[in-house]
């Protein structure tokens, strides 16, 4: 081959070795299956390594039929009294299948916390489902199991806690400006929080699936529109009002921002700081607007405050892209996945446009105005009804998208999804694998106490490892639904000393949280991050 031709063909391979390299730098999707036979508007990872997913009953039968000729016979159903289909099902993430389960009352639009035994404890919903409460235990036969009246009000789009004392908290709903307690108080009753009917915006609401975070003091921050308060819910005592996001946009449902805590680090500090990032959502006036046709542009700015603050403010930034009903992921190196969602309208049937097909990483750690990355797109338009999880692996489940209200896939503008995708974030790449840990020693589902020293072993092939390059992290998978991730928190271990035993084998010492407040009891996963690349997780009981 002659130069001048040799110099061409190279020009002509540029493009695609640097489509090449963008790949391998912004992450990877992959499908995983093309139909789980529902939609999946609500998903849960358990210690099992297995997502629980379900819809709603009331708009037709799904894809996916129950086994054993099994139906429901609901005579309330507004759709379908009897159905013989699924409308929920559990996937296998290491074998990458699904079983069908059955739901006897409406889940849609409900909330839900996995409980320190590991049960996941589901409750509210629609129409015959608003007062229940549903048990999913993992085992590889089990089912759900419905509670009648096992909550004292109706909660359709609320939001759930986790607690340090093993409880869950319920929060708000439709209508319902108070709280209440999962197991009920003996009196089984509701507490007022008028600060929820304070953010009601008449007709619209826009305080819908509130953000709800446990604050390291015990307190819980609870967001709901454009601003938050800090709850002593022990007492019903407000014991901080946070300022109002600055240009006033609201947040929550249906304007449909997303929110996380950010990780939280220096464990062993007498004062813990608590960050919490709100980011996208629905401008003013954009809910009724989308009912006229009208699709306002998402909200492009995050504001992040530090809630433990004795004079907290918020700080605002600029996202790369504009997002409505987008999903914020933790990831296992501290960074936030921002993935899902739209460009304009809000929440609501055939109310979104624009679809945001690239998720967008943040790096919490960088300066302002260098800690947002742009990834790689997906094909698949994930709009209102869509979710996302971290998986053990460090991938993200993604599923869901159902914008209408029957499952539609024809003839319209966006169809029912019933796929399932995994987004695998750049610190997957094959070319980091010298730099990934793998954990060796404890075993998955040790136990582990709080405040105590805990050593990890791991392998790391790629020569002398400097021990400033390597921290233990720890997360709790969350219940998703709506954009909001309702539990998720990771708590940042560090590492108080790394040794090398050679043969590529080091000790790495961390201490655990020294505090339900700060890690409520229950199934966490582990990770080693070794320069920004994590390991796989281990899961550990937190007692």
């Amino acid at each position: 081959m002659s130069t001048p031709t040799f110099i061409f063909s190279l020009l002509l391979l540029l493009p695609l070795l640097f489509v090449s390299l963008a790949s391998a730098a912004n992450g990877s999707w992959q499908l995983l299956q093309k139909s789980i036979g529902i939609s999946a508007m609500h998903m849960q990872l358990l210690r099992n390594d297995r997502v629980i997913m379900f819809d709603r009953t009331d708009f037709g039968p799904s894809n996916l039929k129950l086994p054993g000729g099994k139906c429901r016979n609901d005579p309330t159903d507004t759709a379908l009294k009897v159905d013989c289909t699924a409308h929920s099902v559990e996937y296998d993430v290491l074998a990458n299948k699904f079983r069908a389960l059955t739901v006897q009352t409406d889940v849609w639009c409900s909330s839900g916390s996995v409980m320190p035994d590991g049960n996941l404890v589901q409750t509210g919903g629609f129409n015959d489902g608003e007062r229940r409460v549903r048990v999913f235990s993992p085992c590889r036969t089990c089912d759900w199991t419905e509670i009648p009246n096992g909550l004292a009000a109706k909660r359709w789009y609320a939001s759930n806690h986790l607690l340090p004392d093993g409880r869950q908290i319920v929060v708000g709903g439709r209508g319902q400006f108070n709280y209440e307690f999962i197991p009920k108080i003996p009196v089984a009753n509701t507490i007022n929080l008028p600060f929820l009917s304070e953010t009601n915006d008449k007709g619209i609401e826009n305080n819908l699936y509130p953000f709800v975070f446990l604050n390291v003091d015990g307190n819980l921050f609870i967001f709901a529109n454009n601003r938050a308060i800090l709850l002593d819910y022990v007492n019903n005592k407000v014991v901080k009002t946070y300022p109002t996001i600055p240009g006033g946009e609201p947040r929550s449902y249906p304007s449909t921002g997303s929110a996380v805590l950010l990780p939280l680090k220096n464990l062993k500090a007498s004062a813990i700081q608590a960050e919490v990032l709100v980011c996208g959502g629905a401008p003013k006036g954009a809910y009724l607007q989308s009912l006229k046709g009208v699709f306002m542009k998402a909200l492009d700015t995050c504001a992040r405050i530090t809630i433990t603050d004795p004079n907290p403010k918020w700080v605002m930034e600029t996202m790369p892209l504009a997002r409505v009903m987008g999903d914020m992921i933790l990831l296992p190196n501290g960074n936030v996945l921002l993935i899902n969602g739209a460009g304009s309208g809000s929440a609501g049937w055939e109310q979104g446009r624009n679809p945001v097909l690239s998720p967008v990483l943040y790096r919490p750690n960088n300066i302002i105005g260098s800690r947002f990355e742009t990834q790689n797109p997906t094909t698949i338009p994930r709009m209102y009804h869509s979710t996302a999880t971290l998986l053990r692996d460090g991938r993200v489940l993604v599923g869901g998208s159902n914008p209408h209200a029957f499952y539609n896939f024809t003839g319209v503008l966006f169809p029912t999804e019933l796929s399932l995708q995994a987004f695998s974030p750049a610190y997957l790449d094959a070319k980091f694998k010298n730099l990934r840990p793998t954990i060796v020693a404890p075993k998955s589902m040790s136990g582990i106490r709080y405040g105590k020293k805990l050593t990890i072993q791991v392998v790391i092939p790629g020569g002398k490892v400097d021990g400033n390059s390597i921290t233990v992290t720890m997360f709790r998978p969350a219940f998703n639904t709506h954009s909001f991730s309702m539990n998720q928190r990771l708590l940042v271990l560090g590492n108080d000393k790394v040794t090398a035993l050679g043969n590529s084998v080091y000790n790495i010492d961390a201490t655990t949280p020294r505090s339900g407040n700060l890690a409520p009891a229950g199934f966490y996963l582990l990770f080693v991050v070794h320069q920004d690349i994590p390991s796989q997780g281990i899961w550990v009981k937190l007692t």
